[in-house]
């Protein structure tokens, strides 16, 4: 069974996640190297086309973004 995407159409998750990051003076490599820690596979690449709202993104990279961004999802769905 295939995980749950969301979609960035309405609510653009990809822009909440970036200003969320860059308040936080996270770079993108960091954040990616936390959620590889976390057990998350993505890369680079992938976090720049989530945050660019060209990638959906999955349920579970956004709870571990939230989560290494010390966030809530109401912030990065808003």
């Amino acid at each position: 069974m295939s995980e749950q995407k969301i979609k960035q159409d309405e609510i653009q998750i990809g822009k909440n996640i970036r200003a969320v990051r860059k308040q936080a003076h996270i770079g993108q490599t960091e954040l990616v190297r936390l959620l590889q820690l976390d057990g998350i596979d993505m890369t680079r690449e992938t976090l720049v086309k989530i945050e660019r709202g060209i990638q959906h993104i999955r349920a579970s990279q956004l709870g571990a973004i939230k989560d290494a961004l010390h966030t809530t999802y109401d912030e990065l769905l808003k």
